[in-house]
C-alpha cells in the first residue's frame, strides 16, 4: 500500500513495487471493510432473494460496460460482482449512467489481482465458468451449468488472461451468426447470465422473474 493523490482514485495506476497496472483505491478497501461497505450499499435491494451466481470482470476497461453489467446482474438475480485489475468500480459517474442505481443494490468487491479474486470465489463455493469463444469451449445452448457458477469475463480487446483461463475447466461460448467473432462484453454477459438464471431458477424456484 502507498499514498495515492486524491485525483487519481478510481483511475488506472502502476504499482510502485511490482509495476502491475490496477485501479487506484483508498485504504478503506481492505477486505473486511469492503465486505462491510457492500452490505451497507445493499440498500433496498439487500433483502431480495438472489441466485447463487457471481461474475468476475478481469481488466474491463470501459466504465459504461461495467455499469451495464451491474444493471444486467441485478435483472438476472446475480448475487455478487467481483471487479479486478483495471476494472473501474463505484462510485463513478460513467458507471452510474448505465447502471441506473444497480451498483447500489448488487453486492460487489474490488481485487487488484484476478487470481486472488477467483480463489475467493472458489472458497465461497462458486465454480468458475469462462466466457470464451476459443476451444475447448462448449455452446451456451448445451452447457451443463454448475449449481453455483461464477462467470469470468475479460478485457474488451484481449479477453481473459491465459493465467485465468488455466484455472477454468469449464468454458462456454455464444454461437455467432455474423462476421465478428464475439459480442460486446456487456452484451455477452447479458446473454450468459440470463441463460444461467433461467436454468438455475428450476433449482431455486423461490427466485421469481416477472
Amino acid at each position: 500500500m502507498f499514498d495515492i493523490p486524491a485525483e487519481r482514485l478510481g483511475r488506472n495506476i502502476y504499482c510502485l513495487s511490482c509495476g502491475k497496472r490496477m485501479t487506484a483505491r483508498p485504504m478503506e478497501f481492505e477486505p473486511e471493510l469492503r465486505e462491510r461497505e457492500r452490505e451497507v450499499r445493499g440498500g433496498d435491494g439487500a433483502d431480495i432473494r438472489r441466485l447463487p451466481v457471481a461474475v468476475l470482470l478481469e481488466d474491463v476497461r470501459s466504465l459504461w460496460n461495467v455499469g451495464s453489467i451491474f444493471r444486467t446482474a441485478d435483472a438476472c438475480g446475480v448475487e455478487r460482482v467481483l471487479l479486478t485489475g483495471i476494472t473501474g468500480c463505484p462510485p463513478r459517474r460513467e458507471i452510474s449512467k448505465t447502471a441506473l442505481g444497480a451498483e447500489e443494490v448488487v453486492a460487489w468487491s474490488y481485487h487488484a489481482d484476478a487470481g486472488e479474486a477467483l480463489e475467493e470465489a472458489r472458497v465461497a463455493g462458486y465454480t468458475p465458468v469462462a466466457l470464451e469463444c476459443a476451444e475447448p469451449s462448449v455452446s451456451i445452448e448445451t452447457m451443463s451449468w454448475p449449481d453455483r457458477p461464477c462467470l469470468l469475463l475479460g478485457n474488451e480487446v484481449v479477453g481473459l488472461s491465459e493465467a485465468l483461463l488455466k484455472e477454468c475447466s469449464r468454458r462456454v461460448y455464444i454461437p455467432m451468426g455474423g462476421v465478428k467473432e464475439s459480442f460486446n462484453v456487456a452484451v455477452a454477459f447479458g446473454i450468459a447470465a440470463h441463460r444461467a438464471a433461467m436454468v438455475l431458477t428450476g433449482a431455486h424456484p423461490e427466485v421469481k422473474f416477472s
